[in-house]
């Protein structure tokens, strides 16, 4: 459950702050007219998203076993090579993400409704289908026949509103480079419990051989069934007989992974420093001027 709390905060806290940032600039210049073509496109955005994930869910149904595990497999190593991609672009950019919204904003309000509807859409459909087919992937790794996966997404989702609300009232100061690093990094976790399990599904769907060639067995020290195998499974995706292709992919994934994500920024450009706190305004996340004053 904490796992899908975590997805459900940390992808929904970047499309929060999107918006929050977006409709804070239009108050601030007094361009409360183009409010409404924003709210449209984060209407539509919103509703494409939930459509995905219903067409994820319940057309996957309909499938042969083999078919729902190829499917649910394939999916879910997509998942994380998206999910990989958004932590470290928002690594890099959470601290210049205002002013570069504030240019498409900027160029959009020249062009027009549409254009603003299709800015909107764009910066908050991205964040949405991305947190669909991740959650989807991570529910249906985690499943224990239980609703807690969907309701731990749904609580990191309503937090991350409520986080969001407060940033944009200015209520709330927070270094979002700093939370976007160390969450970040948990989500790598995540995604390798969830590439791991991807793995099985192809090796059950007969796509990937090794099903039977275990990398060990500890059922017995720990349970599937148990509160703490329960535990396990819900925050790490932890399967207590793995095969040995998962513990190869897991390992090949989260080791080098983690230690490029939490080099220096700039390590893998060769700029060989990391940017001072003078040169990322945006570093301290939503300050009380991106509120619209009294």
């Amino acid at each position: 459950m904490f796992s899908n709390y975590l997805i459900g905060l940390r992808e929904g806290l970047e499309a929060s702050l999107v918006v929050c940032i977006l409709i804070a600039y239009l108050v601030k210049t007094g361009r409360t007219d183009a409010l409404k073509p924003i709210w449209i496109g984060i209407g539509v955005a919103v509703l494409i998203a939930m459509g995905f994930g219903c067409a994820l869910e319940f057309g996957s149904q309909e499938l042969t076993f083999e078919a729902q595990e190829a499917l649910g497999g394939s999916l879910s190593v997509i998942a994380v090579g998206l999910v990989t991609w958004m932590v470290f672009w928002m690594r890099r950019t959470a601290r210049h993400l205002r002013s570069e919204l504030h240019g498409k904003l900027d160029a959009a309000l020249a062009m027009g409704t549409g254009a603003l509807v299709a800015t909107a859409f764009l910066a908050v459909g991205r964040e949405g289908l991305e947190t669909a087919l991740f959650v989807w992937a991570s529910v249906h790794a985690a499943s224990d026949g239980t609703p807690r996966p969907l309701v731990g997404v749904a609580l990191g989702l309503a937090t991350a509103v409520f986080l969001g609300w407060l940033f944009y009232r200015g209520a709330l100061k927070i270094n979002l480079a700093r939370f976007f690093t160390w969450t970040g990094g948990m989500l790598v976790v995540v995604a390798a419990g969830v590439l791991a399990y991807g793995f099985h599904d192809l090796q059950e769907a007969d796509w990937i051989p090794g099903l039977t060639n275990q990398a060990f067995d500890i059922s017995g020290t720990v349970p599937p069934d148990s509160w703490y195998g329960t535990l396990l499974k819900g925050v790490f995706n932890f399967q207590p007989d793995p095969t040995v292709l998962q513990v190869t992919v897991w390992l090949l994934y989260l080791v080098p992974t983690l230690v490029l994500f939490f080099a220096p920024v700039g390590f893998a450009s060769g700029k060989g420093k990391v940017k001072a706190p003078h040169d990322a305004p945006d570093d301290q996340g939503a300050r009380p001027s991106t509120a619209p004053r009294a």
